[in-house]
């Protein structure tokens, strides 16, 4: 099947009926995006070293259509052993333990995070249990790391519980959004951080992923998912910029013309495929970010960033400095860090090596890693209230705030 007809007929299914299994799978093969390693900004003069000679005993939870249970390179860390590995489906559950070369498997998570001998767990679960799933095992006395987004929209009570647990327990828990390692926001966060934007005036985050028939998910959650419960990789060309947050938005939706976006044929009642919202930020500046799974053309996570004193895009890099800000980022080296040698900066933009080395180093230093539950829940619940904001054609909402 070449690309033009299997296009065709995929709308003509996504328009009039259902698509088969092996369409599904053909398709999920071609529309995840980010999978892809792409060359990123590394300061190839600079060598690793490692902060300590320590271990963490690190646990797994994950291997199913994405495979991010071993995506993010837990396993070619100088100072992680992966001791243990969980998926619900045997099949998979052995796949991962091949993948992280680790003999220890356990039937659940549940199960898992009972074992005395993990340090912390990474959750590559599915998303609408990313919070309880990380509250289970933060009670458990394990550190944290999940993939994206903190919480699931359905269930907003998951974040405050996921915040409380963090605090309550003292325990360290980092997000892995990958665009926080693209190297435009790494780059921008180190001038942000230096003086070299001023206060951010503007900011534009958009996540465009055209996904015609939907990919493959634990019971079918992303079937129909409002898309905005899904914002991180757009929101966070502010919130991991600035270590800012949304505080208001108004958001519209756009009516989508696939079938499993409309209202009756998914669990969650949504008809948009495309959500924007303009929100307020912390720093009484203005920043717009863009979800759309159902427009076809290039995709991409991507951002562009307005400051007082200059600004950033991907293709332009700094540019329009006042003089004196032009002078702080000269002295900037907007190159990332060495990683292990072990360690690829992986997929999404040179990111997965990089987010997993931060969470394992944030643990031997004791620190908190760069997403934080904070920067966490300010990246997701702001996707969370645009879309009620959606459903309200566009009603001013608050934003829930989370500060450490």
């Amino acid at each position: 099947m070449n690309r033009r007809t299997f296009l065709n007929a995929g709308l003509a299914a996504t328009l009039g009926g259902a698509v088969s299994s092996f369409a599904r799978a053909e398709d999920e093969k071609k529309v995840i995006q980010g999978f892809d390693d792409v060359e990123t900004n590394v300061d190839e003069s600079q060598v690793w070293t490692p902060v300590s000679d320590k271990k963490i005993r690190v646990g797994i939870a994950g291997y199913g259509a994405c495979q991010f249970g071993a995506a993010f390179g837990f396993q070619n860390h100088p100072n992680v052993e992966v001791v243990a590995v969980t998926d619900l489906f045997p099949d998979r559950c052995a796949g991962l333990a091949q993948a992280c070369r680790c003999e220890k498997t356990y039937e659940s998570l549940e199960e898992m995070v009972k074992d005395p001998n993990i340090d912390a767990v990474f959750l590559a679960t599915d998303a609408p249990h990313h919070a309880d799933h990380a509250v289970l095992a933060l009670n458990c006395g394990k550190h944290v790391a999940s993939c994206v987004p903190a919480y699931w929209g359905g269930t907003p009570e998951q974040a405050d519980k996921l915040f409380e647990t963090v605090k309550s327990t003292g325990l360290k828990y980092g997000m892995f959004e990958t665009s926080a390692f693209h190297d435009d926001v790494y780059a921008a966060r180190k001038i942000y951080q230096a003086g070299g934007f001023g206060e951010m005036v503007y900011t534009e985050g958009e996540y465009l992923h055209y996904a015609p028939v939907s990919t493959p998910s634990y019971k079918n959650w992303r079937v129909g998912m409002p898309v905005m419960w899904y914002p991180t990789h757009a929101s966070a060309y502010y919130t991991c910029v600035t270590f800012g947050s949304m505080v208001e938005v108004s958001c519209m939706g756009k009516k989508s013309i696939n079938k499993f976006r409309q209202p009756e044929n998914n669990a969650y009642g949504n008809c948009f495929g495309t959500e924007i919202g303009l929100f307020r930020t912390s720093e009484h500046g203005v920043a717009r970010i863009m979800v759309s799974f159902d427009t076809p053309g290039w995709s991409g996570e991507v951002g562009r960033m307005r400051g007082q004193l200059a600004s950033y895009a991907e293709q332009s890099k700094y540019c329009g400095a006042v003089p004196e800000a032009q002078a702080i980022v000269d002295q900037l080296n907007l190159a990332k860090p060495a990683l292990p040698p072990q360690v690829d900066a992986g997929g999404h933009g040179g990111s997965h090596g990089y987010l997993m080395n931060n969470f394992v180093e944030a643990l031997l230093k004791n620190e908190n890693p760069l997403v934080n539950v904070a920067v966490a829940l300010n990246t997701t619940a702001c996707g969370v209230v645009a879309h009620q904001s959606a459903l309200k054609d566009g009603e001013l909402l608050k934003i829930p705030q989370y500060q450490l």
